[in-house]
């Protein structure tokens, strides 16, 4: 189904940061250009708010990535990251991504997802049920099939 896309429209976007930078890091062996994906979810319509979900380690190398992205006009959402016994990582944004885009989205036209990860699929199919337009940009090998289905 094609989506329709018009001027007029006020867009939020949600950025699962970790799960694109993955992404393109393992598949393309890349970094992600932030500016560009906010420029291809907006296609000249109003945004109306662009939020990145992203993780803080010990070290400061993230504070000018936080920057740069808030320099875009992205405001950055930050979580630490929690190591466990045994060394296991984990930064889950996932509850605090469709918490927000489930409250901003009864007030926008379109919510884009910035994420391939299986776990949105509810809240795309909640905000749809909702009447929301619901947009999801990811790198395409790395998406869930359910996700490119929802």
């Amino acid at each position: 189904m094609a989506i329709i896309k018009q001027k007029e429209q006020r867009v939020a976007m949600f950025i699962d940061a970790q799960n694109l930078y993955h992404s393109a890091r393992n598949l393309y062996g890349a970094k992600v250009n932030f500016g560009a994906v906010l420029k291809e979810a907006v296609a000249g319509r109003h945004l109306v708010r662009a939020i990145a979900y992203v993780i803080t380690t010990e070290g400061e190398e993230e504070k000018s990535f936080f920057e740069a992205l808030n320099s875009l006009g992205i405001e950055t959402k930050t979580k630490d990251l929690q190591i466990f016994f045994g060394g296991a990582k984990k930064a889950d944004w996932d509850v605090g991504l469709a918490v927000d885009a489930i409250r901003i989205g009864s007030k926008v036209d379109a919510v884009v997802l910035a994420s391939g990860d299986g776990d949105f699929v509810p809240l795309v199919e909640y905000l749809k049920f909702m009447g929301t337009q619901v947009e999801v940009i990811t790198f395409g090998r790395s998406a869930s099939g359910k996700l490119r289905e929802s």
